[in-house]
């Protein structure tokens, strides 16, 4: 298979369920939002090129790896980088787990994607081991958080500044 083919089919593969359904989550909190901004056609467009990139900072670091990289997580870390930079100061309800207890509180977008960033930056320093695709999601996140202002409608403004 061409390698720019591969690029393209690993962002609709998964490794299991709990792989697909988490990337859905995320999709379905932050993804129709980012859709509505852009426009169908751009989006799609948006969330292929986000993948790429996403795909591309993953393999380059290490072209010799021979650890398969599959699943969605790239792009949607690119749909993640865009809702950052449009609704900052959105309410996302989050599920805060309390030891045995769990607590839902919204908390401010800006504070959910920039800790899960970090999360990613972190563990990416010891991924190596894990087979997560860290760095994916690190430059998917960088560069939908770059290309949203390509993509959105010209009437979308930028979420800074606005509370």
């Amino acid at each position: 298979m061409p390698p720019v083919l591969s690029i393209l089919t690993s962002m609709f593969l998964h490794g299991g369920w709990m792989h697909l359904l988490g990337n859905m989550l995320y999709l379905w909190i932050f993804g129709d939002n980012i859709e509505e901004a852009m426009g169908r056609v751009r989006y799609a467009l948006f969330y292929v090129i986000c993948g790429a990139v996403a795909a591309l900072s993953q393999a380059l670091p290490d072209p010799s790896s021979e650890i398969p990289m599959i699943g969605a997580s790239g792009a949607i870390s690119g749909v993640l980088g865009a809702y950052l930079m449009l609704f900052p100061h959105a309410q996302v309800l989050t599920l805060i787990p309390l030891g045995l207890a769990t607590q839902l509180v919204r908390i401010r977008a800006i504070w959910v994607l920039l800790l899960w960033f970090v999360l990613q930056l972190v563990s990416n320093l010891g991924a190596r081991a894990s087979g997560v695709a860290f760095a994916a999601h690190i430059g998917g996140f960088v560069a939908g958080a770059a290309l949203v202002g390509l993509f959105k409608h010209r009437w979308v403004p930028f979420g800074f500044g606005r509370h």
